[in-house]
């Protein structure tokens, strides 16, 4: 949908997040063996929505399996660098949300029924057989072994998060849209322009800048005192983080009520593993053939970085203990038996201020060097191209690639041109957010020169219009159907993200920071 901003964007995420939440939960097909977190150590809850609780227990499972969802998607970043940027809060507000929608259902008679809750669940393929299909047994004993929930506590939650999807469908159902709204989107749309522009990033002027002198440092640093302290407190999590480690891990699965047999044979399978390892045997291909954690296994075991508050003391114990390169012996958890190899290793950081202050004043100085350098390029391409230069002579891409993966390595100018855009948003495509440069493009009603370098991010950019249409009243009848379509969604997430900030305004919600803190430590 175009012209969509952000809020709006993250409202229908919310959206798709509750309709496809019932197959999330932690099970056989989750990813890794920290998923369930830490299950009621802690006390309390994180939340009371309404008087309602929210387990902290929950809240432990989502934030577990949002991390290893970055896992499985190759972004394995630090616990610690995710609270960083505020991913707790957006988890909590998910629990939060269908808890609010759960109980708004509940006051208007909105209730699932047991036949859509039947087929909910037969659905989901954790609970199928091998052969396929729905399988008693394998519920019960999935929910007993993964989801830790009795059929009866699994089945409520269920049906409430089934209610708060059937919420939105009714408050979805109300956004409806009029022909004058239909029409003023085909002029919205129709209003369109493409650029050809070049960005002049201070990154592609940086090595031609020299490190400041001593003199130079001493007194960018008595002028720049609050930057530098910025930088500090806005980069700390680089300065300060917890010993970590970069390791692989083989599972030997146990059930949660393991026997003691089933535990000495997991422990026998597990030496004989580490046999083979010991023997020369590659980890990853052990892991690959061997191990039964799903989230790791095709990938060698692989499990990103690591800090030792992540997992149990047992198994942190032997593995932050062993040197790069080494493999720990077989160590039990509630999860089953691990082998982990320790890839890599990185002590813990602790510097204050003035231990590095110097470093990053350095840094500073040359990012503002290499700023001026930047715009004094842009500027000097701006005369050129009014003096009737061409853009892409001027600053031919290096090689045939998507406009997305060259900015991802680019190191000097390079002429892009966009596809179609509207004035509704404030983004151009293959650029980013650049109001300034919208408002510009569509001021002008026909191909030229914009006559200003824009700042645009950490850089400065040049632009020519090549294109500019306005809309045509003699195809409004053509597109009206598929702009009616795009209305009514764009209408379906106004009215949903109205309608959580007005229970939100209305009731009564409260947060536990300290539970949450003893889940994803503190900030």
């Amino acid at each position: 949908m175009d012209g969509l901003n952000p809020r709006k964007v993250f409202s229908l995420l919310f959206i798709i997040g509750i309709a496809v939440v019932f197959t999330l939960q932690f099970g056989p097909g989750s990813t890794g063996f920290g998923a369930s977190g830490p299950a009621t150590t802690a006390p309390g809850s994180v939340a009371t929505v309404n008087g309602k609780e929210i387990p902290l227990r929950d809240f432990a499972t989502a934030w577990a399996r949002q991390m290893n969802q970055l896992r499985a998607q190759g972004s394995p970043i630090p616990e610690s660098v995710a609270r960083q940027f505020g991913m707790h809060n957006q988890v909590l507000d998910r629990l939060v949300n269908t808890e609010l929608l759960a109980q708004a259902a509940e006051q208007r008679g909105i209730t699932p029924s047991d036949e859509e809750l039947r087929k909910l669940i037969h659905q989901n393929t954790d609970f199928h057989a091998k052969e396929g299909g729905f399988d008693f047994a394998r519920y019960q004993q999935v929910l007993r072994d993964f989801y830790r929930k009795t059929p009866q506590e699994f089945e409520g939650e269920l049906r409430r998060q089934l209610a708060a999807q059937k919420m939105i469908e009714v408050v979805r159902s109300n956004a409806a849209v009029s022909e004058d709204e239909v029409r003023a989107r085909y002029e919205k749309d129709g209003n369109q322009a493409k650029v050809v522009f070049a960005r002049f990033l201070p990154s592609m002027y940086a090595d031609k800048v020299a490190a400041p002198t001593a003199a130079q440092l001493a007194e960018w640093k008595k002028a720049h005192e609050k930057e530098i302290k910025d930088y500090f407190e806005a980069n700390k999590f680089v300065y300060q983080q917890p010993e970590r480690i970069r390791a692989r891990q083989v599972l030997v699965k146990l059930p949660v009520e393991a026997t003691a047999e089933q535990k000495a044979e997991a422990m026998k399978k597990a030496e004989a593993l580490k046999k083979e390892l010991d023997g020369g045997k590659d980890f990853a291909a052990v892991a690959r053939e061997s191990s039964e954690d799903p989230g790791s296994k095709a990938r060698g075991g692989d499990l990103g970085w690591v800090e030792r508050g992540s997992w149990e003391p047992a198994l942190a114990n032997a593995a932050f203990s062993l040197k790069a390169g080494e493999v720990t012996a077989p160590v039990e958890t509630k999860f089953g038996v691990h082998l982990v190899k320790v890839e890599e290793k990185q002590a813990a950081q602790d510097k204050k201020l003035e231990d590095v202050q110097d470093e990053i004043a350095t840094t500073l100085f040359k990012q503002d060097r290499a700023k001026e350098q930047a715009k004094t390029e842009a500027q000097k391409a701006l005369a050129e191209v009014q003096a009737g230069k061409v853009m892409k002579d001027l600053f031919p891409p290096e090689k045939e690639q998507p406009a997305l993966l060259r900015f991802e390595t680019e190191t000097r100018p390079e002429a892009v041109q966009t596809d179609s855009f509207t004035a509704e948003g404030e983004a151009v495509p293959h650029l980013g957010p650049a109001p300034a440069l919208v408002k510009a493009a569509f001021a002008v009603s026909a191909p030229q020169v914009l006559g200003e370098v824009f700042p645009v991010g950490e850089g400065f950019v040049v632009a020519q219009v090549v294109e500019r249409q306005k809309p045509d009243a003699a195809g409004f009848e053509q597109k009206k159907d598929a702009l009616r379509t795009q209305a009514e969604q764009a209408k379906q997430i106004e009215v949903t993200d109205s309608f959580l900030k007005a229970l939100k305004k209305n009731g009564n919600v409260v947060t536990n920071t300290e539970a949450i803190d003893s889940v994803v430590g503190a900030g």
